[in-house]
């Protein structure tokens, strides 16, 4: 399939999600690999058509190395389409999977790294509201690349113009208590769903599970996580804090969880099957390693 008479479509998509799915893709004007996310409708929505739309005006607001560049929006055949970047890697989810509980170092620096994204998407007011680990790339360089905006939001928007009567939006296992009982989400929301997104990292287990999407959230609610066994004392209770019922007693934001979590992200062992060996070199490594000297 081509759509915008310019990007050829795989025949099998990479991924499906709640509003569509992702193709890879080749830009036949620009002669590069594409990843193009379509919006599918069986019927009209304007309310998807309107997420949809407003998941591409973020991506273009947020400029960051870790989040996906969007380079074109459109309409094929009375159906939506963004087209971006195309991001090789295994997501969190997989990497969890396949290699269990992983090293400290490593569940730092990816938690790290997503951070300094979210500390660029708040700052700009934007929260992102559906951080899981299978929207977290790993890529083989080893840098993490935030995904899906798809339900991000713009703070202090109207929330109903974006949200069903009576609809959470989010996956349970990693919402907020404050989202599943008032509907509200911050940058806390998304430092909550961080941890839980660590602390599954570190167990290798997801925190909180039930037969139902209401045991779920009776958990998040109600429930107090167990402590990560085997890790740092201070590793440990900063996965405590960030997992507190109330968000005033989270960390104050994304920058403040960054400095915390670094001192953890040292002498991180090799991943065998995920990242380049060492001899290959990362132009990416190189350029943040003279940058994080500047000013430091």
């Amino acid at each position: 399939m081509v759509i915008g008479d310019r990007y050829e479509l795989d025949d099998f998509p990479l991924g499906q999600g709640g509003m569509g799915a992702v193709y890879r893709g080749h830009d036949k004007h620009l002669d590069r690999k594409v990843a193009v996310k379509i919006l599918h409708l069986p019927v009209p929505d304007e309310e998807l058509e309107r997420r949809f739309i407003r998941e591409a005006r973020i991506l273009a607001r947020l400029e960051h190395p870790g989040a996906p560049t969007l380079y074109d929006f459109g309409a094929h055949e009375r159906r939506l389409y963004q087209v971006m970047q195309f991001i090789a890697g295994v997501t969190v989810a997989d990497l969890v999977s396949e290699y269990g509980p992983l090293p400290v170092p490593w569940a730092a620096a990816i938690a790290a790294q997503a951070c300094a994204v979210l500390a660029a998407a708040h700052a700009l007011s934007i929260c992102h509201r559906d951080l899981k680990p299978t929207n977290l790339m790993l890529c083989p360089d080893g840098s993490v690349k935030v995904l899906d905006f798809g339900l991000a939001m713009l703070r202090d928007a109207d929330v109903a113009q974006s949200t069903r009567s009576g609809q959470l939006l989010g996956t349970p296992a990693y919402m907020s208590p404050e989202q599943i009982q008032r509907g509200q989400a911050g940058p806390q929301s998304d430092l909550y769903a961080l941890g839980c997104v660590l602390h599954e990292m570190l167990t290798g287990r997801q925190l909180f599970t039930g037969p139902t999407e209401y045991a779920v959230f009776e958990k998040q609610v109600k429930e107090r996580p167990p402590s990560v066994p085997g890790v740092p004392r201070e590793l440990a209770r900063l996965v405590d804090d960030l997992l507190e019922k109330r968000p005033e007693c989270r960390p104050a934001d994304a920058g403040a969880l960054f400095e915390r979590l670094q001192e953890f992200a040292v002498d991180l062992p090799v991943l065998p099957g995920f990242l380049n060996p060492p001899s290959v070199p990362s132009p990416a490594r190189m350029y943040a390693r003279v940058l994080g000297r500047v000013l430091a």
